[in-house]
């Protein structure tokens, strides 16, 4: 059975990684957005975020946000636009689901099941040279998660001059509005923790540190 239900998740990751965002038919100009694959199993992040949290998050709440866009886009000028031209220019719905669909890809590549769980060099010196030690940079980015009010997302992002910056966004919300460089951004929505933690954020904040991957925001800064 273990065997069989492995072979399944192979194969349906191997579907799932010929769709990306923004791609184009062949027989139709306009730009059409598709769910991205996951560079892992839905169960790979136990216990942190549940497969559970994962089909519901992933395969439904992202999948509705991109299913809106490809509706609200058409006859408009975003038709043919990426999700990040979206995320930067866009206002209302359009921006609300283009947003949540950019945020979210950003959200689960992030992750990892045998992640690098600290930083080093350069990423290292400038987290030490702006919060003291890597564990004050978590205290401080998990008190921000905490505290937001209602539903959004923290963000911890390198500013036009290369100072690293922790940002609360509410709903959609996302730095390259500011023009900040993103590099870790966490969901503090109810879906992304609700399951697996009911309503105690700060948990989910606490533990989701063991499966994100320091080698990927290392790559971004």
């Amino acid at each position: 059975m273990a065997i069989k239900t492995t072979a399944i998740t192979i194969l349906s990751m191997m579907l799932l990684a010929s769709v990306s965002y923004g791609q184009t038919s062949k027989n139709n100009k306009a730009m059409k957005h598709e769910l991205p694959a996951l560079p892992y199993a839905t169960d790979a992040l136990e216990p942190a975020i549940s497969k559970e949290t994962m089909e519901l998050h992933w395969g439904k709440h992202l999948q509705t946000y991109i299913n809106n866009l490809n509706n609200l886009v058409q006859g408009t000028k975003f038709e043919n636009a990426d999700i990040e031209t979206i995320s930067k220019e866009a206002d209302g719905a359009i921006y609300n689901n283009g947003a949540q669909a950019w945020n979210h890809k950003f959200y689960f590549d992030t992750f990892s099941p045998n992640p690098k769980k600290a930083p080093t060099g350069k990423l290292a010196e400038a987290i030490n040279s702006t919060y003291g030690s890597f564990e004050k940079f978590k205290e401080e980015f998990e008190k921000q998660g905490a505290g937001l009010f209602g539903s959004g997302w923290v963000w911890l992002s390198k500013d036009k001059n290369g100072k690293l910056v922790i940002t609360q966004e509410s709903n959609a919300g996302n730095p390259l509005r500011q023009g900040y460089t993103p590099l870790l951004g966490l969901d503090v929505w109810e879906h992304a923790y609700y399951v697996d933690y009911r309503n105690r954020r700060a948990d989910h904040l606490k533990k989701v540190w063991d499966v994100i991957d320091w080698a990927v925001i290392e790559k971004r800064f």
